[in-house]
């Protein structure tokens, strides 16, 4: 089943739990510390909230198909890329505390987009996102978040 992912930032991560169980009827399908995620079955969505103390609390974070398959993953790169648009790839990457294929794209508003299947779960929170202009990725582990301090990533047109 494919989703629409949705990622927020949130100021505390317990009372954002606590909300959108309510919200969705669902508790999390995974929490980690500064982190959870609600795969909610109806209506499809995969809810994500990362706690960001630096960032405004409901701030998008970044947006996102969830697919079941990497053949999924390259069959939206190779249509995203045939429609003109910049793709930025990532193979086994860790993010989100999940090991992930990914592509990425960016909307005319600097908000970035995944299509992205998981392939197992992970330690770590490794959250990535598209470097600035580089047509690469730029990936932390940990708790450390790479956007803060930085410009909003965009990439390039081709």
């Amino acid at each position: 089943m494919s989703r629409v992912q949705l990622a927020i930032n949130v100021a505390d991560v317990d009372e954002a739990v606590e909300f959108y169980s309510k919200l969705f009827a669902t508790p999390p399908a995974k929490l980690r510390r500064g982190y959870a995620n609600f795969a909610v079955e109806d209506p499809p969505l995969k809810l994500v909230l990362i706690e960001d103390p630096s960032r405004p609390p409901g701030s998008l974070n970044h947006l996102g198909v969830e697919v079941p398959s990497t053949a999924e993953v390259m069959a939206a790169r190779e249509r995203l890329s045939a429609t003109g648009l910049a793709t930025v790839d990532e193979e086994g990457v860790t993010c989100c505390y999940a090991l992930q294929d990914k592509v990425w794209v960016v909307g005319p508003g600097g908000e970035p987009w995944e299509v992205y299947t998981v392939l197992a779960d992970a330690d770590v929170r490794g959250d990535c996102l598209p470097d600035a202009g580089a047509g690469e990725a730029v990936c932390c582990t940990g708790d450390t978040d790479c956007r803060t301090g930085g410009s909003e990533p965009s990439i390039a047109a081709e």
